[in-house]
């Protein structure tokens, strides 16, 4: 017998030590004073001493099924709005899956209409395929098929109950209702598929046993048999079997081994797709995803950052990076990951955790002063190694202590994460700036604002809109016409260069009311602007600059950002305008300005 086999047939539940920890009278009092874990039972095992996939090695990306906008949606105190729903399923697809659950048609108007709008508006790629969800009752698979009228590609995921306990409690079926009603569903999809579905659409069908891993294997493999009886997977006729983990109750070898038997198990396997939907209530969701992975399932459903009911779905992002990081294609582009996290943000609303894997503003950051200097020095040789290999350091093998991958892959620098890592990276509020009014704020200034925005939703509680959060942005940064805080303001200015090399600064303000005319001299319109500032009395230097178009065309805008040091205050300003000069003039002038508004 192996190793493996041997372990597979301890009860599940059985603690693993090098030597017995002793029996004490003071550990006997602890038990008994203790948590009542004597009310559990610990889960089975399977019997399943050939398993082969403790052997396997992954080397290419499964097939994807976001469920973001069904299971991801559901699970939301506040559910998305049908312009937050149709910003996730545009990010979903640019970011390449191919197969997306879009909703549940059939458990009301916003569902379906959502699902329409998508057909409708022309929003789904030829090469994407929906899915959509429905419980095995013909009035909501009627209206579920309905809603797919039109769609390129289409999938209809019909699921019933079949784990003992959902039988006896919920249901009140005994297994051959539970079969019956599994296979009533199939015949009335195909039925409704055939009546309301025209040739254009490309018609797919997807079954799953849910709480399959509290199933009793036989049960759950005589169910989806007779499913594909009545449906008939064959050359060109694939089916779905989708096996959910809709309580993750099992340590992920466990669920490997059911995922192995069933896979050896099942007839017509080549016409067979099998899926692997996890939920992360044990916390091992990634790793039952891979292990199932490698137990023969074809495909995993998941969602962006684990959003999902309880402890969420399995995360689709770790799984993806999982697989980058090993030198394996994910086939979904994780490139921008800080623009995925700030979507999903935005559209859930609700943040990715700091230490959230690959994507959280603390993940590439180390605060220990030994941490720094190793990957200081992995860096130094990075370069050095490169360099003797005659390939740019993008293109070499990586390899630097701490750092699992390149950050830069994701489109992250680890001196960039540091600056902004000692605090919360509130992408929500940077994406609605960003998407609203495209304004890309440097990192920094993203923690200056959101301690701004922070600091108004603890004295106010409650929400903060897109609305109140550009308020709050012009209030603080953008003196308007109705707010006109600020003791300087600035309407022109021109610069010449002198014999030199220097530049000479004139500029048109009103400081305190009166009109002025400013002028410095320096080695740049910047430097010449401190340099007239100074001359009143206003002591700025610039730390920081970052400018970008906000539009194209000759008649485009200009933001500008400026990190300065006034009267040793350091904080940030924007300016805007259709001249790059004024504009960061503009910025310096916002910077001191609330510098001296307090």
């Amino acid at each position: 017998m192996t190793e493996q086999s041997s372990a597979a047939s301890v009860p599940a539940g059985r603690a693993f030590t090098d030597r017995p920890t002793p029996i004490t009278a003071a550990s006997v009092r602890q038990q008994s004073a203790g948590m009542r874990h004597g009310r559990y039972l610990p889960f089975g095992t399977v019997d399943l001493p050939d398993r082969t996939w403790p052997s396997k090695v992954i080397t290419k990306a499964p097939r994807w099924l976001s469920t973001d906008l069904r299971d991801g949606n559901q699970a939301l105190i506040d559910p998305m709005s049908p312009a937050r729903k149709r910003k996730m399923f545009d990010l979903l697809v640019a970011m390449g899956y191919k197969e997306i659950e879009v909703g549940f048609p059939s458990s009301g108007a916003t569902d379906h209409a959502f699902v329409r709008s998508l057909i409708e508006e022309g929003a789904i790629p030829e090469d994407v395929t929906i899915s959509v969800l429905t419980q095995a009752r013909e009035e909501l698979i009627e209206k579920t098929v309905e809603s797919l009228v039109g769609a390129p590609r289409a999938t209809v995921h019909l699921y019933n109950a079949t784990a003992p306990l959902f039988r006896r409690v919920v249901f009140r079926n005994d297994k051959e209702a539970t079969k019956a009603i599994a296979t009533d569903g199939t015949r009335l999809v195909m039925e409704y598929a055939d009546k309301l579905l025209g040739d254009d659409t490309v018609f797919g069908f997807q079954y799953s046993p849910e709480i399959f891993v509290d199933t009793e294997l036989d049960f759950a493999l005589e169910v989806c048999e007779a499913v594909m009886d009545v449906w008939q997977p064959g050359e060109g006729r694939e089916i779905i079997l989708n096996l959910p983990a809709t309580i993750e109750r099992a340590t992920p070898n466990v669920q490997a081994d059911q995922f192995e038997w069933m896979s050896r198990n099942l007839s017509r396997r080549e016409y067979v797709c099998l899926s692997v939907h996890p939920h992360n209530d044990r916390g091992t969701a990634v790793a039952s995803a891979e292990l199932a992975y490698m137990a023969g399932a074809d495909r995993i459903e998941g969602c962006l950052f684990g959003q999902g009911e309880r402890t969420g779905n399995v995360d689709l992002v770790t799984l993806g990076m999982n697989l980058f990081s090993q030198g394996i294609d994910p086939q979904i582009d994780f490139s921008d990951i800080d623009e995925v996290r700030r979507t999903a943000e935005y559209c859930n609303q609700m943040e990715v955790h700091p230490r959230h894997p690959y994507a959280g503003d603390l993940v590439y950051t180390s605060f220990s002063g030994s941490h720094q200097d190793a990957i200081k020095k992995g860096f130094d040789a990075l370069e050095a190694d490169a360099k003797a290999a005659g390939v740019p350091v993008e293109e070499h093998t990586w390899g630097v202590p701490y750092l699992p991958i390149d950050p830069k892959d994701v489109g992250r620098t680890y001196e960039a994460v540091i600056r902004v890592n000692s605090q919360s990276g509130k992408g929500g509020v940077a994406y609605v700036l960003k998407n609203d009014h495209k304004l890309d704020l440097p990192r920094r200034m993203q923690i200056e604002f959101s301690r701004i925005i922070q600091a108004k939703t603890d004295a106010e509680g409650g929400e903060v809109t897109p609305a109140d959060i550009w308020a709050v942005f012009e209030d603080e940064y953008l003196p308007t016409t109705a707010n006109p805080w600020g003791r300087i303001s600035l309407s022109g200015s021109r610069t010449l260069t002198t014999e030199d090399g220097r530049d000479a600064l004139t500029a048109e303000a009103v400081v305190e009311g009166a009109p002025v005319t400013l002028t410095g001299a320096g080695n740049g319109p910047v430097s010449a602007f401190a340099d007239a500032l100074a001359r009143i009395g206003v002591d700025v230097r610039v730390l920081d600059y970052a400018e970008h178009a906000l539009s194209e065309g000759g008649d485009a805008q200009a933001a500008a950002y400026v990190e300065c040091a006034v009267d040793g205050k350091v904080l940030w300003g924007v300016g805007i305008d259709g001249n790059t000069v004024l504009a960061s003039l503009k910025a310096m002038i916002s910077a001191v300005n609330r510098a001296q508004r307090g």
